[in-house]
């Protein structure tokens, strides 16, 4: 251990201006070091408290010698218990082990009894045992890196795995360790009980929990300056998502709620017991869809982008334009996957082949203020996305899938007219993260353009709306992503979303973003140096852009290439991707006309109907008024549009409250903080 004691030494004042100028300088590091050796060594135990002077921590560590030792296992449970036991303060917590031999125990070693003074487990000198070690290691929310030289310590790291498992962490083993393909049957089989199988994704809830990582050492000294530096830095962006989610729930959640929340593990995807749908979706069996809904709410109202929609999507809430929206609804009353707040139920409409996925709440909290806030915030998505596409070139096009939020109408029998549900496309498919708000970046596939596109996406719009708005926390399947997270300058723009970080999420996003060659290829001038500066040069003008349109089902809302769009004198003004065309012949219809006079037959589409949030209408065109969409969105309003403007009232006196709470609360919160 001696070399890797020295390498320590040499390189720990470089790695704590690694971490601050990682994040900005704005990091107060703080550094306890624990030095083990055997029971019969004196001492057993060196050990630093937290400190962040660099040059204490660097003196006491030239005063560790690698010495002593009898058998092959060492005293490592008593250097995680001093660990435990040192002065945490901060809200990120990190163990970085650099360890070439394993604990004590058959358990955690595979030395024969002969090889192990102490093989029963728990017959220490301090009779310790890993699992309450490890437990409170959790409950700490400490993440835990080792940092492997060699194999005698495989079954330790994997031992140590299974516990963080139990509480959803992100685990993983080195590829050179015996275990790991065991591992990855474990991650699975927790992965398909927590996510509900087949509609898996990285979800934002599992990026805040815990990190477990084993990484190869070897005998390279000079890795230990960029793994300490890596394992730092993801260790800081999931506590700053943690901490996020945990401020919103406490800003939103209900009183009987916000007692107990510090017990309340907000990473934790799956309740035991919840029953969930493990079939493949049989999305054409008669019936399987067993679940009616009536229900009425909001869908996004872009459909044709012009040069001036996203500067006035930008400039105001109120140019993010939203349609009154009625539905019958068909899905599985039993859901198929569930998150800590969600449920994810199978559906489709009652007038289109299209998939569709329903999520409701499981317990109260939200409303359809809080869902019409996130529509709006994919709406602005797709629209930075729309420019996107046409300044990169379509080889890597951007998409944002539709959400419609809706709540149930009263007196149907059908649904609570309180429960407020979301509809958007099923997408197929592996889900990957590609970042997240607080700056975790995927560098599983660097070289992946759709991962570059979308890192460069993020940048773009920061870029383009001139340091106000920023785009993160990135997912879906190829570059049909979804539940985007935006951050804004003015700290009045988006106040319900729960995962507005504000300049602090700018600030995580440019302290790990690399600029790839389409940021480039954009001319994206931004960067981490600006952030630090605080003095911004942006791309001063864009080319104009031609009308690009966005298919006119409200329910589906894909972009589509201008020259591709189909289009129909029957629907004047209207663009449909090749999915919805052919449906507004599938569902067409003869009904009669109930309108005074002779019986008399007309055709109509449901499917454009419903496509646009009406109803299918029960008379002839001949007989149906001019006036038809003014009449209908009159009704509507004196009932739940009336309800949902006397809510964002109500809201707008929350937020200033809420204001309030948040800016005491983030006094007491510096997420840049290790």
């Amino acid at each position: 251990m001696q070399g890797h004691i020295d390498a320590a030494k040499k390189q720990v004042l470089s790695i704590v201006d690694d971490i601050k100028e990682e994040f900005l300088n704005e990091a107060e590091v703080r550094i306890a070091v624990v030095g083990y050796k055997d029971h019969a060594d004196t001492p057993n135990i060196q050990f630093l408290d937290f400190t962040p002077l660099a040059d204490q921590v660097r003196s006491f560590i030239g005063r560790l010698t690698a010495d002593g030792g009898g058998d092959g296992p060492e005293d490592v449970l008593g250097g995680i218990r001093q660990a435990l036991n040192a002065t945490w303060q901060q809200q990120t917590r990190c163990i970085i082990h650099i360890a070439d031999a394993p604990p004590h125990g058959r358990t955690l070693n595979e030395y024969s009894d002969y090889g192990d003074d102490y093989p029963e487990p728990g017959s220490e000198p301090h009779g310790l045992t890993y699992e309450p070690l490890l437990k409170q290691m959790t409950t700490l929310n400490i993440n835990y890196a080792l940092l492997r030289i060699n194999s005698d310590t495989d079954l330790m790291a994997y031992s140590f795995l299974k516990v963080y498992q139990t509480t959803s962490a992100d685990c993983k083993l080195h590829a050179s360790n015996r275990y790991y393909s065991q591992s990855l049957i474990k991650s699975t089989l927790t992965l398909a009980a927590t996510r509900g199988g087949g509609y898996s994704r990285q979800s934002t809830s599992t990026k805040a929990g815990l990190l477990f990582e084993e990484t190869q050492l070897g005998t390279s000294f000079s890795a230990l300056r960029s793994l300490v530096v890596k394992i730092v830095t993801a260790s800081a962006s999931r506590t700053a998502l943690r901490v996020s989610m945990l401020r919103s729930d406490r800003a939103f959640s209900s009183k009987k709620y916000t007692k107990d929340l510090t017990a309340i593990k907000e990473d934790e995807e799956y309740t035991p017991g919840d029953r969930l749908e493990t079939s493949p979706p049989k999305w054409d069996k008669p019936d399987w869809l067993n679940e009616t809904l009536i229900v009425e709410g909001f869908s996004p109202d872009v459909v044709v982008h012009h040069a001036s929609t996203l500067n006035d999507m930008m400039a105001s809430d109120d140019n993010i334009k939203m349609s009154v929206t009625e539905l019958t609804i068909r899905k599985r009353s039993l859901p198929f996957a569930q998150g800590s707040q969600r449920v994810a139920s199978y559906a489709r409409t009652a007038n289109s082949s299209n998939r569709f996925v329903v999520k409701s709440f499981k317990r109260g909290g939200k409303r359809l203020a809080h869902l019409a806030e996130d529509m709006r915030c994919q709406a602005l998505c797709k629209a930075f996305a729309l420019e996107f596409n046409t300044f990169s070139g379509e080889e890597h096009p951007i998409d944002f899938i539709v959400t419609t939020c809706l709540k149930g109408r009263s007196g149907t029998g059908s649904a609570s007219g309180d429960d407020c549900l979301s509809l958007e496309p099923f997408i197929e498919g592996t889900y990957i993260k590609y970042n997240n708000n607080s700056g975790y970046v995927n560098n599983d596939n660097p070289e992946d353009r759709f991962n570059q596109a979308a890192q460069a996406f993020s940048h773009f719009t920061f870029e383009r709306s001139q340091g106000y708005f920023l785009v993160a926390d990135l997912q879906g399947v190829g570059y049909v992503l979804t539940d985007p997270a935006i951050h804004t300058l003015d700290r009045k723009r988006f106040m319900l979303a729960d995962t507005n970080l504000g300049e602090e999420g700018f600030k995580f996003f440019f302290a790990t973003h690399q600029c790839n060659d389409i940021c480039r290829k954009l001319g994206l001038m931004t960067n981490k140096s600006m952030v630090i500066s605080g003095r911004y040069e942006f791309r001063k003008s864009w080319p104009p852009i031609n009308n690009t349109v966005c298919c006119s089902n409200q329910l589906c809302g894909k972009i589509v290439r201008v020259a591709s769009a189909k289009r129909s004198d029957k629907y004047p003004g209207c663009n449909w991707c090749d999915s919805c065309w052919p449906q507004l012949h599938r569902f067409s219809t003869k009904l009669l006309c109930i309108a005074p006079g002779p019986h008399h037959e007309f055709e109509v589409s449901k499917f454009f109907y419903e496509s646009q949030g009406r109803r299918t209408p029960r008379t002839c065109p001949d007989h149906r008024k001019a006036s038809e969409t003014g009449a209908r969105v009159a009704a509507v309003s004196t009932s739940l549009w009336d309800k949902f403007k006397s809510a964002s009232k109500m809201n707008s006196h929350t937020r200033t409250r809420l204001s309030r709470k948040l800016s005491n609360l983030e006094s007491s919160i510096t997420p840049f903080r290790n």
